[in-house]
């Protein structure tokens, strides 16, 4: 019986120290983080976002991920322009996917993205990136396809 009680306790120990949250979700993947700021017709909005720019942290992106701050997300830098396709695959939060062009533009906006579905997500044109945040933080940013996104990758940062 000890025996059994220490082990179902040793469980519930790991399980507690495995659940993250969002704050913490790129200590736990390992990916850089960079600060990024949309100009929309309200203004200027800032987001804090973990960096794929490597194939292995793109093919994984959000997925598993069960939770995301209001502003967070996931910029996946493709290092030159191109036709891009994402899926929801293994991601059960609802996204938005921004396609942004080379000059950091917003080319198209994928809103509201279904959970789990493995239905392609395209580019209407060649993009340097894609800026992932939550389900509606688009629509309720007023941020809108034509609106700039100033990053280090684009060279035009704002301090």
């Amino acid at each position: 019986m000890r025996s059994l009680l220490a082990a179902l306790t040793t469980c519930a120990l790991l399980y507690g120290c495995s659940q993250g949250h969002s704050s913490d979700q790129s200590a736990q993947t390992g990916l850089p983080t960079t600060r990024i700021v949309i100009d929309t017709q309200n203004g200027p909005v800032a987001f804090t976002v973990e960096v794929a720019d490597d194939l292995p942290s793109q093919e994984k992106g959000l997925m598993f991920r069960t939770n995301l701050a209001p502003d967070a997300g996931m910029i996946f830098d493709f290092h030159k322009p191109d036709y891009q396709s994402f899926w929801m695959k293994n991601t059960p939060l609802s996204l938005d996917m921004l396609f942004i062009k080379s000059d950091g533009t917003i080319s198209t906006i994928a809103a509201n993205t279904i959970p789990y579905s493995t239905d392609p997500v395209l580019s209407s044109e060649p993009v340097r990136a894609v800026l992932e945040i939550n389900g509606g933080r688009a629509y309720a940013l007023d941020i809108v396809p034509g609106d700039k996104v100033h990053a280090a990758m684009f060279g035009n940062l704002k301090q």
